[in-house]
């Protein structure tokens, strides 16, 4: 019994790779030249796209028009939503086609405030269920059963600075429960962090001639920027810091048609991996939040080009008829020394009323090791957005 731990529970932590992939390149896929590093930190299911709106456009969402999932992508632009209310609830299946009980699901919501409703407040909640795990001891005999799980809890304080700039800050509590026992004479538990999201938004229109217009949107965020977490006395690992820039041209051909073109580049803000004299990948686990942070810009053992090699690309495209039906594209771009996820992605939307429903899909891409876990699935997320509630009485 001493042995009662989750070793699968430690293995999803060392299998499930960075914002929604699969541990690709790991350590044992390291060329002893170094030349492929992929950065891994612990709770990457904070870096899962939790929306079909922008799951659907390559994961674009720093700059694209807000709605209530702007907790997640920046929450700057709250002020800016079109409605006073809203509320967005989106499931995800995750592995589908391995495993049938492992899904990401995540609500957020927002309410606007203040004169002109020049402020907003917002929380979210994203839970993920990693299914239940058989325990098993030295011998191959069952000793128990386990239900690993991992959430965060966010809540969000947004204002219009001007017309055009909003600025907003979201403080979040990480909760990892994946990983439990003793083994080897090390006890493991699970891991609590504190962090915090701060974002920057501008957001101009130009009205044209013939009912025409455009919109010049641009945003910056850092996420997740907060203590490490740990599961045993001796060690601790940076959670994914982030670094979000993103800009989105809306074009309004006229009352029924509009075009919003997006791209994102992302960059993680914690040590990048490390070589040593034989050839060996480590990551350098005992420096600071502080300087992990501001060295990610410099730490690259391959100099400057390989600093770039670590931005992610996002692009994506999205088209509204009448604001009641769109359409959307997108794709996503990471090196292949940092990961090498490339996929397409497509979805549509409707708008009735209040009610909004989009659905995300991500082409089949990959195999193995390689093959991202949302391949070939669904994604569904249903919104509400209201200018009043109507009261009871």
């Amino acid at each position: 019994m001493a042995k009662r731990f989750a070793l699968v529970g430690l293995g999803l932590i060392a299998g499930l790779s960075f914002n929604e992939a699969l541990a690709q390149n790991s350590t044992s896929k390291v060329n002893l030249d170094g030349s492929v590093r992929t950065i891994t930190t612990a709770v990457p299911f904070l870096r899962i796209s939790p929306d079909a709106r922008s799951g659907a456009m390559g994961d674009v969402g720093v700059a694209i028009s807000p709605d209530a999932n702007a907790q997640f992508w920046n929450v700057a632009k709250m002020p800016f939503a079109s409605k006073k209310y809203g509320v967005s609830m989106t499931y995800t299946p995750w592995l589908k086609d391995l495993v049938p009980d492992i899904w990401l699901g995540y609500i957020s919501g927002y309410a606007k405030f203040g004169e002109e409703d020049n402020q907003a407040v917002s929380a979210s909640l994203r839970y993920f269920n990693l299914g239940d795990i058989t325990y098993t001891d030295i011998n191959a005999q069952t000793i128990g059963t386990g239900k690993p799980r991992e959430f965060s809890f966010d809540l969000g304080y947004s204002r219009r600075l001007s017309p055009y700039l909003s600025t907003g800050l979201s403080l979040r509590y990480i909760y990892s429960g994946i990983a439990t026992g003793v083994v080897s004479g090390a006890s493991y538990k699970a891991g609590n962090a504190f962090a915090a999201d701060l974002g920057i938004y501008y957001n101009k229109t130009t009205e044209l001639d013939g009912g025409r217009a455009n919109t010049l949107a641009i945003g910056a965020i850092l996420t997740n920027v907060g203590s490490k977490i740990s599961y045993s006395a001796n060690v601790r690992d940076f959670i994914p810091m982030n670094l979000g820039l993103g800009a989105a041209y809306t074009y309004q051909a006229d009352e029924y048609n509009k075009v919003t073109f997006a791209l994102d580049l992302n960059k993680l803000l914690v040590p990048s991996p490390q070589v040593d004299t034989a050839g060996n990948l480590y990551y350098p686990r005992d420096k600071g939040v502080v300087s992990g942070m501001f060295g990610s810009f410099g730490d690259a053992p391959g100099g400057g080009g390989e600093e770039l090699r670590e931005i992610q690309i996002s692009a994506g495209l999205e088209y509204w008829y009448q604001e009641q039906f769109a359409v959307r594209a997108g794709y996503f771009y990471e090196d292949k020394t940092k990961g090498d996820r490339k996929y397409f992605t497509c979805g549509v939307g409707v708008k009735y009323n209040v009610f909004n429903i989009n659905v995300a899909y991500l082409v089949p891409s990959g195999s193995g090791i390689n093959r991202n876990p949302l391949s070939n699935t669904l994604r569904f997320t249903l919104m509400f957005e209201l200018d009043k509630i109507e009261s009871s009485n």
